[in-house]
């Protein structure tokens, strides 16, 4: 499973944190193309605040990234690494149609989550990206449990677990070559390919975000990133929240 890619891959063998790591780093003048990986975590942190268990033998990583980009298009960094992810994974699987992917953030398995994906950014004073960080936790021998959701793990499928090491080798690859693809055709091939594994076109969604609830029809994303949602005869773009 190991391939090329242009990141420099560091492996701690515990860590708080491996995305406030990266982000020290970042902001020590830590140039793109580093990969942090911790075979332990003991402060994982996932959207909307969570807390993300972290035993070894699954996969806990972030990578920093500097893209000279504006920072509207931060989201788009968080669906190409899910795109990328499912790429890394689809292969090991016996069934890859369990495969799924859920917006923003997640990796399903047979509708379970067995990823997630932590995409934080600093900008620069004209409103660039100053540095970007793609954390990523992968259930690959455990399925440790989350409050209100199903979890799943690779080992589940029947497979023997990669090492994590060997599988953020795969993975890497994968984001190097999504990423070249983005900068050589833009942002429509990633948009595609998670188009083809998210929800179905018409498919009835409620998205939570401050409290509130907006339920309508998936009608797609928007070239931002955003969620299209379909109701009461409008489509609406929704760039935050969490699919119910």
């Amino acid at each position: 499973m190991t391939a090329a890619h242009r990141f420099r891959l560091r492996v701690h063998e515990a860590l708080p944190s491996t995305s406030d790591l990266v982000a020290r780093l970042a902001d020590a003048g830590e140039p793109d193309g580093l990969a942090v990986l911790a075979r332990r975590q003991t402060a994982g942190r996932g959207t909307q605040g969570r807390s993300w268990e972290g035993p070894s033998g699954n996969l806990h990583i972030t990578m920093l990234l500097r893209p000279a980009e504006p920072m509207r298009h931060a989201p788009q960094w968080s669906l190409l690494a899910a795109v990328a992810l499912a790429d890394a994974v689809a292969p090991l699987l016996p069934d890859p149609t369990i495969l799924s992917l859920k917006w923003p953030n997640d990796l399903l398995l047979g509708g379970a989550k067995a990823a997630g994906i932590l995409t934080e950014a600093s900008a620069t004073s004209e409103g660039g990206i100053a540095w970007l960080s793609i954390g990523i936790g992968v259930n690959l021998a455990h399925a440790p449990e989350v409050p209100g959701r199903r979890t799943a793990c690779l080992a589940e499928t029947g497979i023997a677990p990669p090492v994590p090491e060997v599988f953020a080798e795969a993975l890497l690859s994968a984001i190097d070559r999504r990423r070249t693809e983005r900068a050589l055709e833009g942002f429509g091939p990633v948009l595609a390919a998670w188009l083809a594994r998210g929800p179905a076109l018409d498919t009835h969604l409620a998205i939570r975000r401050q409290g509130a609830e907006i339920a309508g029809r998936f009608a797609g994303l928007a070239e931002d990133g955003s969620l299209l949602l379909a109701s009461g005869g409008r489509v609406h773009a929704v760039a935050s929240g969490e699919v119910a």
